[in-house]
């Protein structure tokens, strides 16, 4: 049997398993019924008292599978529980992968409630900086505590616990994490290293400090009642995004290995591109040039120009600065065809799930091109004139979709582009 290459040469890139959790349920199919529905998973926070704060919603998972004691333990089980769903659908061995584990996890830090035992046990007197906190922890008698709060703690668990081949690779490339992971499985795949890759992004940010972090740099929204109509992508009385998390996990395979064992081809992943922008530590460049040039270098990876795309999945924050800079942008490489190419934004129904947002919309947006079906963006019901875009406005839509982008633009300028098709046939 010929192998199948792309336009460039290089071995085609498949998915044959995906998983997911998200605010909305556990799986991708209660995932799917639930956003082409426009249900909303985002709630008032429950985890911890808001009292005190300007936000009180999230797009919390506090499902009785996923209950952990720490930001960490909770990515690690959400990672799980994808992870396993992914694997399953692909039909591969659970306990010995073929290939890499590339993960996108959050920064990790001591929280709160470990950082007042381990400062009790420091026996400083006055102010405890962060490195007593960390003697402390590595002290012995914290164990638990020193290896939970490590950033490839998550990694290197999963890893043992899947059998996945090779050091795990943790990665945190801010809001652009989960596309950042596949971007390395598929390039993995196209050397020749390896003919499979785990590619996994989890998030359990939703705490008191992140929250108040967030709420500081004025990014999240306040409009916390009623929750569900909280996250309002592209429209003009949008005002922040709302946190929240989940995890999403896809199985890539080069299409030769697929065919040769029978797998299942989901889909395709034609191209991804990637472009810094060291503007500022959290605004875009306002000339929107690295995001202009992140997704024409995923068009080019691709072999494709920007009349091929028919459906944009975007990183739609609903922050007022983001969305209006994403349609500038889309519409600076679509040209005047952006009116009718459908845009739609998954975080109005599921919240922003950070470091796991590339993963679990990459997902969606591969559950778009099976289905032929546009999830949409709910809480759209007061347009913006400023982003005259096609919208998909509260109601899911119906469309021929066969090469769609799906956008993820991180703070620190950190921005990566999808490009992802319909699996041969």
């Amino acid at each position: 049997m010929a192998s199948l290459r792309d336009k460039s040469g290089r071995p085609v890139v498949v998915v044959t398993g995906m998983g997911m959790v998200t605010s909305l349920g556990i799986g991708k199919t209660d995932n799917w019924k639930s956003l082409t529905a426009g249900k909303s998973g985002i709630r008032t926070i429950t985890r911890f008292p808001t009292d005190s704060l300007k936000t009180t919603v999230a797009g919390a998972v506090d499902f009785p599978e996923t209950a952990a004691p720490s930001s960490p333990a909770r990515s690690e089980r959400f990672a799980e529980i994808a992870i396993e769903e992914a694997i399953a659908e692909s039909k591969l061995a659970r306990g010995n992968f073929p290939g890499p584990l590339f993960l996108a996890v959050a920064p990790i830090e001591v929280e709160w409630p470990e950082r007042e035992a381990l400062a009790k046990a420091s026996g400083a007197n006055g102010s405890v900086n962060y490195d007593d906190l960390i003697r402390a922890a590595a002290s012995g008698r914290f164990r638990e505590f020193h290896e939970r709060f490590v950033f490839g703690s998550v990694g290197h668990h999963l890893a043992d616990k899947f059998g996945t081949q090779g050091s795990p690779i943790s990665l945190s490339t801010a809001c652009a994490s989960g596309a950042s992971a596949i971007q390395l499985g598929l390039e993995a795949i196209r050397r020749g290293e390896t003919d499979a890759a785990l590619c996994v992004a989890t998030d359990s940010s939703v705490n008191p400090e992140s929250l108040i972090r967030f709420s500081l740099l004025s990014a999240l929204s306040t409009s916390n009642e009623p929750a569900s109509e909280a996250s309002k992508p592209f429209a003009k009385n949008r005002d922040g995004f709302v946190m929240a998390e989940g995890a999403g996990a896809l199985v890539l395979e080069s299409y030769d290995a697929a065919k040769a064992r029978g797998a299942r081809i989901l889909g395709v992943i034609e191209g991804c591109g990637e472009l810094a922008d060291s503007f500022h530590r959290t605004r875009s460049s306002p000339d929107g040039k690295p995001i202009v040039g992140c997704i024409r270098n995923a068009l080019a990876d691709a072999g494709l120009s920007p009349e091929d795309i028919d459906y944009i999945n975007a990183h739609g924050t609903g922050t007022p600065e983001n969305d209006k800079m994403e349609g500038m942008c889309a519409t600076t490489v679509i040209g005047e065809r952006i009116k009718h190419v459908p845009i739609s934004s998954n975080k109005s129904m599921i919240g922003h799930t950070l470091s796991a947002a590339g993963a679990l919309e990459a997902i969606i947006t591969m559950l778009t091109l099976e289905h032929q079906r546009i999830p949409p963006t709910i809480n759209y019901k007061v347009p913006d004139p400023a982003i005259p875009l096609d919208v998909v406005p509260n109601v899911a839509r119906d469309a021929k979709v066969t090469h769609a982008l799906s956008n993820s633009f991180g703070f620190g300028g950190q921005n990566v582009s999808l490009i992802m098709a319909r699996g041969p046939a």
